[in-house]
């Protein structure tokens, strides 16, 4: 049981990105925590593994920031192992003149420079972790690494097999009356089609109804709209994937947003569930309008 939890340590030098990292893992659907002491593995392992599959992916940040706690680190991974769990060290790394400048930048203390001198803060850490290093299972040298590069690493790493697993695809219906939704990634515009508001058995319903989706759908133009955006959406998925993209929202407008891009947002977001993790929403269903 314990072989299916996959539990990622993250650690490494202050300053090579992990809590950066771990954001990242957070994007490939893993349950996070930063900075747990080590001594709090075993009983944090033991909740992971009673989730009745919930929690399958963990990442966790465990580094010098824990003081004298980190000193059980070896304690812990003593646990996992003889508990049957599948860990995998994720160590951080970058040269001194990198960590320096991203500790200048930040304005922040070296969690070993209590006197402000970074560059004695770094050795110390440095020593401290050597052990440590030698027990990783991966080590990545963030010092000439982009944000997007790193990303694309763990991807590699600690994504799904299946990239596509790892999009999650949100399909918005909308009212351009009341605003464009603020975080989508593309737009289109269904006010083309005919009109339900203006049929007086169908204005009060809402395009979930299979009386106003079929008169939406009953139009030549709107079979040809859903198959050509979804050959643009199939194209561009594995396009997005490529560049690190963990959600794509893809936003369908008409006047109101209660009846022609309810109906659209329905269907397109029926064809791609059959191979996309796809959220349907509805944003001003409610609100009524034409």
């Amino acid at each position: 049981m314990n072989e299916q939890l996959r539990f990622v340590i993250i650690t490494g030098m202050s300053g090579a990105g992990k809590t950066q990292a771990l954001r990242h893992f957070e994007d490939l659907g893993y349950f996070c925590m930063d900075n747990l002491p080590p001594a709090l593995i075993p009983k944090f392992a033991e909740l992971c593994s009673q989730s009745a599959g919930k929690v399958n992916k963990v990442a966790v940040v465990m580094d010098i920031r824990g003081g004298e706690w980190f000193d059980n680190f070896s304690e812990a991974l003593l646990y996992l192992k003889c508990n049957n769990y599948r860990y995998e060290i994720l160590f951080l790394e970058a040269d001194e003149q990198t960590l320096i400048r991203r500790y200048k930048e930040v304005r922040r203390q070296h969690p070993l420079a209590s006197d402000g001198n970074i560059l004695q803060g770094i050795a110390a850490e440095r020593d401290k972790l050597r052990q440590l290093r030698e027990r990783a299972d991966w080590i990545i040298d963030t010092t000439s690494l982009t944000p997007h590069q790193l990303r694309a690493e763990l991807q590699v790493r600690f994504g799904s097999d299946n990239a596509r697993e790892n999009l999650v695809i949100r399909v918005v219906s909308f009212g351009f009356k009341h605003g464009l939704p603020l975080d989508a990634d593309l737009v289109f515009d269904a006010r083309f089609l005919p009109n339900p508001h203006y049929i007086p058995d169908l204005q009060p319903h809402p395009g979930t109804t299979p009386e106003v989706s079929a008169y939406v759908l009953q139009w030549p133009a709107a079979k040809e709209f859903l198959k050509r955006l979804l050959d643009l959406i199939e194209w561009l998925i594995p396009l997005y994937i490529q560049e690190g993209k963990t959600h794509l929202v893809v936003a369908i407008g008409c006047t109101g947003g209660r009846h022609r891009s309810v109906v659209i947002a329905e269907q397109l977001g029926a064809s791609l569930l059959e191979q996309h993790r796809v959220l349907i929403e509805h944003r001003d269903v409610a609100i009524g309008g034409r």
